[in-house]
């Protein structure tokens, strides 16, 4: 069982906890996580490129020269893929790139995620994570006490706008909920910081 030093804003240890190794300490499955980061990505793309092929071209009804005697290569149509102008060969047609994991995956995923943060030594506890009102300076300030990473991840139980708002333009820090996390998430910031509380309410769901 994994133990992490817990801190407080001033990025002072006031405690240590013992991480579920059902959560925090298995072995990670690279195979899993990249299967649901590859999910992840595909589900957010729009899908709405769109070209036309030869057939939705205007034009080309005529035969633009004669078959023989020009010298030059025969041509049936001016929307023919070879031409500027032209349809294209195999154009992208609009679609829905979604499709769904198996939920064993996405748990294992996000089992290995986590792990992974606890075995990187990115994982931050903090005791608790309260702003009387959103400040961008505080919240670059509790950063730097915690000595996180440029790219962070903020984890919390509950929402918190004075939080939210006090992140929003530290450029690389995102902020999240328990119930929103995301491997692809994880795996794309450097530090992974989470409240106590969040911390329990994960070893709740996916233990």
């Amino acid at each position: 069982m994994a133990k992490v030093s817990i801190l407080n804003m001033a990025g002072e240890q006031v405690g240590q906890m013992d991480l579920n190794d059902d959560v925090f300490g298995i072995k990670v499955n690279e195979y899993a996580v990249h299967e649901v980061i590859k999910n992840y990505l595909a589900n957010q793309r729009q899908g709405t490129q769109s070209a036309k092929t030869r057939s939705e071209v205007r034009g080309g009804g005529r035969k633009p020269y004669r078959q023989k005697g020009t010298g030059r290569a025969r041509q049936g149509s001016i929307v023919a893929p070879n031409h500027v102008g032209g349809g294209i060969v195999f154009a992208p047609k609009p679609r829905d790139y979604r499709y769904t994991v198996p939920k064993k995956i996405r748990r294992l995923a996000m089992k290995s995620a986590l792990t992974s943060k606890v075995i990187d030594n990115e994982i931050i506890i903090i005791d608790d994570l309260k702003l009387e009102m959103p400040k961008t300076k505080e919240m670059v300030k509790i950063l730097s006490n915690v000595k996180a990473d440029k790219k962070a991840l903020i984890v919390m139980t509950d929402k918190d706008e004075n939080i939210i708002k006090s992140a929003a333009n530290i450029p690389g820090v995102t902020t999240t909920l328990v119930s929103t996390l995301n491997v692809y998430e994880i795996i794309n910031h450097n530090s992974f910081i989470i409240t106590k509380d969040a911390v329990h309410k994960i070893e709740e769901v996916y233990s």
